[in-house]
C-alpha cells in the first residue's frame, strides 16, 4: 500500500504528479529491482547459444559484459521514451521497458554455435524489426481483432515451452558441460535448488517488495551459497571487477550490420505479439493505477516507444525491448501512478548501463545459480500463457484450432531435423515453432466458421472431452 505521505489519492492516480525525490527515487529503484534479472537474462542466453557465454572458455567471453551493459542501458532509454515522451513517441505513463523474452526462440536459432559473427545479422533484424514495430503504432487498434487470447495465449505458452530446456541445462551445468561427469552433478543441482526454494518461499510467504523481488533475492542467496561451497571464489569476483571499466559509452554498430531475411521476417512477425502485449500492459496500468481505460493516444505512443526503443538498442548492441508486466503489478501494489517515479528508475538503469563493473559482477554469477532463476522465470512465462488461455471460450472450434497449432508448433521445436531439406531461412523461422503456431492459429481463427458440432471432434480426441467455458458463465454457454 502507498504511504499517505507520498500524496493525496488524487495525486497518486495522476501520471503527471511528482512525489518528493526522497520518495520517488526509492520507488523508482523498486521498479528496477522487480525487472533487473529478467532484463539481463536474454543477453546471457543469447551469448550462451552463440558459444561465448558462461563456461565456454571462448576468447569472446568478454563480449557478454557488453551485451549485459547494453541490456541495462537501453532498457533505461526505452523507459525514458515512455515516461518523458518525445513528440508522439511514448505513452506518458509509468511503463517500464526491458529486454523481451518473446524474441529468444527467434534469436537462439539465428546465433546457435556461430559466435560473435552471428550478431551482425541478429542486430540487423533487431533494427528493422524495431522500426516495423513502431510502424504498427499507426494502426495497432485495427489489428487487435486478429490476435485474441486464443492466439496470444498460445504464443506466450509456446515461448515458455521453447525456453524451459534452457533452464534445465543451466541448472545442470550449462551446455559446455554436457557430456562431462560434472554435468547434472548434485552440487550443480543444489545451487539451482537453493535459488528455487528461496524464490518460492518469498513468493508464497512474504508480501510487497520481498515477494516482487523474489527471483533477484533468490539469485543473491544462491550466489552466496556458491561462494560457501566453492563453486565461486572471491578471487574470480575481484578479477572480473578489476578487468571491467568504471565507465564506458555504447559503441554503435559494434558487431556490424547484416541483412538476414530470417532475422528480419522473424523479428517483424514477433513484433505483432509484442505490440499486443504492450497494449495489454498499458490497459492494465490505466485500470489498476487510475481506474480508467487507456486512451488511443497512450496505446499508440506506447507502441511507438516500443519500436523506436528496440531499433535504438539494435544499433548499439541491445536486444528488443517491450513493456514489463511485473511492473504493472507493482504499480497496482504501491498505488503510485506517477511516471516520474519510473523516470527515476530509468535513470538508475542508464547509470548501471554506463558502468561495466555492474555487468562484471553479473558475469560472475555461476550458471547453475542462474539456472534456478531461469527455471522459475520461464515456467512463469508458460503459466502466463495458460492464464491468457483461461479467457478463451473453449468450444470445439477453438479446441481444434489450438490442437493443430500447438501440435505443429511444438512438434517442430522438438524435431527440427524434420525440416532439414528446407532452406536455412525457412529452418530458422519454422524450427522455433512460434511463428508456424501463431500463423496457423491466426489464419484458422479468421477463416473457420464459428460453429463446430461436438461430435465433429469425438473421433480424434481419444475419448477425452473438455468442458471448460473460458470467460463465459456456464449459463451463457450455447
Amino acid at each position: 500500500m502507498a504511504e499517505n505521505s507520498i500524496g493525496t489519492p488524487e495525486q497518486l492516480r495522476d501520471p503527471n504528479y511528482t512525489p518528493a525525490l526522497a520518495k520517488a527515487i526509492p520507488l523508482g529503484i523498486q521498479h528496477v529491482l522487480a525487472m533487473f534479472v529478467s532484463n539481463v537474462t536474454p543477453a546471457i542466453i543469447v551469448a550462451g547459444a552463440a558459444g561465448f557465454g558462461f563456461g565456454s572458455n571462448s576468447p569472446d567471453f568478454p563480449e557478454l559484459l557488453y551485451l549485459i551493459q547494453m541490456s541495462m542501458l537501453f532498457a533505461g532509454v526505452a523507459t525514458l521514451l515512455q515516461t518523458i515522451t518525445l513528440g508522439p513517441i511514448g505513452a506518458g505513463l509509468p511503463i517500464v521497458q526491458g529486454t523481451s523474452f518473446a524474441f529468444l526462440p527467434i534469436m537462439i536459432p539465428l546465433v546457435a554455435g556461430k559466435g560473435v559473427d552471428a550478431l551482425a545479422a541478429l542486430f540487423g533484424g533487431v533494427i528493422v524489426g524495431g522500426l516495423f514495430h513502431a510502424l504498427l503504432g499507426t494502426f495497432i487498434g485495427k489489428i487487435r481483432f486478429a490476435l485474441p487470447p486464443l492466439v496470444t495465449g498460445l504464443v506466450v505458452t509456446m515461448i515458455g515451452l521453447a525456453l524451459v530446456k534452457v533452464g534445465i541445462q543451466y541448472a545442470a551445468g550449462g551446455v559446455p558441460a554436457i557430456g562431462t561427469p560434472e554435468y547434472g552433478s548434485l552440487l550443480n543441482w543444489s545451487a539451482a535448488l537453493v535459488v528455487i526454494v528461496v524464490t518460492l518461499g518469498l513468493k508464497f510467504f512474504t508480501r510487497g517488495m520481498l515477494s516482487i523481488s523474489a527471483v533477484l533475492i533468490g539469485l543473491i542467496v544462491g550466489y552466496i551459497y556458491a561462494l560457501a561451497v566453492g563453486m565461486l571464489t572471491f578471487e574470480a569476483i575481484a578479477t572480473s571487477w578489476e578487468r571491467s571499466a568504471a565507465f564506458a559509452l555504447p559503441d554503435p554498430f559494434r558487431y556490424g550490420f547484416e541483412f538476414s531475411a530470417a532475422a528480419v521476417i522473424g523479428f517483424c512477425l514477433m513484433a505483432f505479439i509484442s505490440a499486443i502485449e504492450t497494449v495489454g500492459d498499458v490497459s492494465g496500468i490505466c485500470k489498476g493505477g487510475a481506474n480508467r481505460e487507456a486512451t488511443d493516444r497512450e496505446i499508440q505512443g506506447a507502441t511507438y516507444a516500443d519500436g523506436i526503443g528496440t531499433a535504438l538498442a539494435g544499433i548499439f548492441g541491445g536486444f528488443p525491448n517491450t513493456s514489463f508486466s511485473q511492473n504493472v503489478g507493482l504499480i497496482a501494489m504501491t498505488g503510485v501512478m506517477s511516471r516520474h517515479v519510473v523516470t527515476c528508475g530509468a535513470i538508475f538503469l542508464i547509470i548501471c548501463g554506463l558502468i561495466p563493473k555492474v555487468g562484471g559482477v553479473i558475469r560472475t554469477v555461476p550458471i547453475e545459480v542462474l539456472g534456478g532463476g531461469v527455471i522459475v522465470m520461464f515456467g512463469m512465462v508458460v503459466a502466463a500463457g495458460i492464464s491468457m488461455l483461461s479467457d478463451v471460450n473453449w468450444n470445439r472450434r477453438n479446441m481444434v484450432i489450438f490442437a493443430i497449432a500447438l501440435s505443429i508448433g511444438l512438434g517442430l521445436q522438438l524435431e527440427p531435423d524434420a525440416l532439414q531439406h528446407m532452406g536455412s531461412t525457412a529452418q530458422v523461422l519454422l524450427t522455433s515453432g512460434l511463428l508456424p503456431a501463431a500463423a496457423i492459429a491466426i489464419v484458422l481463427n479468421l477463416v473457420l466458421p464459428e460453429e463446430l458440432a461436438d461430435e465433429a471432434t469425438e473421433e480424434v480426441s481419444g475419448g477425452h472431452a473438455g468442458h471448460g467455458y473460458g470467460s463465459l458463465k456456464k449459463d451463457d454457454h450455447v
